[in-house]
């Protein structure tokens, strides 16, 4: 095991390494990169001044036209640090990446590690607590459909997950607003934000009651939608046990049902569902659900990424983007060794 583990930390530097590589390379065919933003917000400022009859000019415009000169576009890119071929500037963020050092918003005028900092509590309340309802609910659910198999509760319980299932996380948030939100019927909950104005003058059990009160409507758009599959999965892994040689066999020693679903079938089927939980675990602290976050004014790394692509914010992309796909590759290697230590059958690494 310790042989695979290095192996698979070994392999994990040339792939965040391409990763990386391929999304710089992509970005530096992007058109409106923020020298052009800069240039066209000078000059439209200047025309703007022209237009107002102002005496003064911005000292990076020549008259002539309102347009650079080749210097003061020197300065720009310099001020962004595109004077330096691109090869160069890789090089340097792959330096200052190992460091972790993520580098400065251009922007925001904050480093990108106190930006993530920032809106992760956002992003970890969404999250975590879609993580765990998921979990909670979906496992029992599962279990209750595959011993129930083919019975009303059954079916029941899969058109309404098959119904959640269908509905988009943004449609039922908005529905949820209109109806719950105080948008056309009944004001129950807040339409947005984290927490209240005066969050921080209310005592502890405020605090915490104001907090759920909040996140009840995201959670429950991010929640249902999530539902259906994971539901379905249990389902069919329980279903598949209770299926196997072995269950007929303890059912012929005269073992009960319920010895035999808690003592046997329950740690075979747990199985690939465990192996996922510390990917899904870990993947919840960096959730953002840009629609989810958006509509219900939650300022998090969901709606944080999508203005970092769309200003063309290219350290917090790239920053951003190191930080997760490092997260997600160290989680993938978690999950394979959490499926070995659950099931001891399984090796890795030409292990006998």
């Amino acid at each position: 095991m310790l042989r695979y583990i290095l192996q698979r930390l070994l392999l994990l530097i040339p792939t965040l390494f391409g990763i990386l590589a391929i999304t710089f390379a992509v970005i530096q065919f992007v058109p409106g990169g923020p020298v052009e933003q800069m240039v066209t917000q000078l000059t439209q400022s200047t025309a703007m001044g022209e237009a107002g009859g102002s005496a003064t000019s911005s000292s990076m415009l020549q008259r002539g036209g309102s347009r650079l000169s080749a210097e003061d576009m020197e300065k720009i890119k310099a001020l962004y640090g595109f004077d330096k071929p691109a090869l160069e500037r890789f090089t340097d963020m792959i330096g200052r990446f190992l460091r972790f050092d993520l580098g400065e918003s251009f922007f925001h005028h904050q480093t990108v590690f106190e930006l993530v900092k920032e809106k992760l509590p956002v992003s970890m309340s969404l999250g975590l607590w879609t993580f765990f309802l998921t979990y909670l609910i979906c496992i029992p659910l599962g279990i209750a459909k595959a011993v129930r198999d083919g019975s009303r509760f059954d079916a029941a319980t899969s058109i309404v997950i098959l119904v959640g299932y269908t509905i988009p996380p943004f449609v039922l948030g908005l529905v949820l607003l209109v109806l719950f939100g105080g948008g056309s019927f009944w004001a129950w909950f807040p339409q947005g934000g984290l927490v209240s104005d005066d969050w921080a003058s209310f005592s502890w059990p405020h605090k915490i009651a104001d907090y759920l009160w909040h996140m009840t409507l995201p959670i429950t758009a991010s929640v249902v939608g999530n539902l259906a599959v994971m539901t379905v999965l249990t389902k069919n892994v329980f279903l598949e046990e209770i299926r196997r040689q072995y269950v007929y066999t303890a059912r012929a020693k005269g073992l009960s049902e319920k010895h035999i679903l808690t003592r046997h079938v329950l740690r075979n089927a747990m199985i690939p569902l465990i192996t996922g939980f510390p990917a899904a675990f870990i993947g919840a602290f960096f959730t953002g659900s840009l629609l989810i976050e958006t509509l219900f004014s939650l300022d998090g790394l969901g709606l944080l990424s999508y203005e970092a692509v769309m200003k063309r914010d290219y350290p917090v992309v790239m920053g951003t983007l190191y930080v997760f796909t490092l997260m997600s590759l160290v989680a993938k290697l978690l999950s394979d060794i959490s499926y070995s230590w659950v099931d001891p059958r399984i090796h890795f690494g030409g292990q006998k």
